[in-house]
């Protein structure tokens, strides 16, 4: 149970990163909510996903889902940051709020990049014969206390921050992907 923790933690500490980044530029509820949500998911569903397909897969898969989910978080990151650049300012000199549609979808994007990673812990937990219901409930829980944590800090930073939280949180992402890329995530 202790290894499942210490696992949990450990794919939990890029999603309080990428929340982190997230958080940065301004949140509501139920944006928390969405994040919490979708993050939660992927990381659990993938951990479930690599359990059941077994190590087969893994092998094929390799090193390689390590990169896909890194160029994932850092195409996500170069485009809030070309967003945060182009200053899409409205008249009030406030950035509109992003459309609920196109914020789930990057979320789910965000989240599939981050949990590309869990389809390889899966197997590997697998090989221990941990409980599948077991380890859903305990990643799901970290997965989401810690976006949930990543989302607080980021909110905070992007109080101070301004105008250039969205900024600060694309590159916070890239940071991030680059961190997975190089085996530090």
């Amino acid at each position: 149970m202790l290894a499942l923790l210490l696992v949990a933690l450990s794919l939990g500490l890029s999603n309080f990163a990428a929340a982190v980044g997230i958080g940065v530029s301004g949140i509501d509820a139920r944006t928390r909510l969405r994040v919490g949500v979708i993050f939660g998911i992927f990381e659990t569903g993938m951990a479930i996903l690599g359990l059941l397909l077994g190590r087969g897969l893994a092998n094929a898969l390799g090193h390689a889902a390590h990169w896909i989910g890194a160029a994932l978080l850092i195409a996500t990151g170069i485009y809030a940051v070309l967003q945060a650049i182009r200053g899409n300012r409205g008249q009030d000199g406030k950035a509109p709020a992003t459309p609920a549609g196109q914020l789930t979808g990057r979320l789910i994007i965000t989240g599939v990049a981050l949990s590309i990673d869990n389809l390889a812990v899966g197997f590997a937990l697998g090989t221990f014969h941990v409980n599948i219901a077991v380890a859903a409930v305990v990643i799901g829980v970290v997965s989401i206390t810690m976006s949930l944590l990543g989302l607080e800090f980021g909110s905070r930073l992007g109080t101070r921050a301004g105008d250039r939280g969205e900024l600060i949180g694309g590159l916070v992402l890239i940071g991030v992907g680059a961190a997975i890329a190089a085996g530090v995530l």
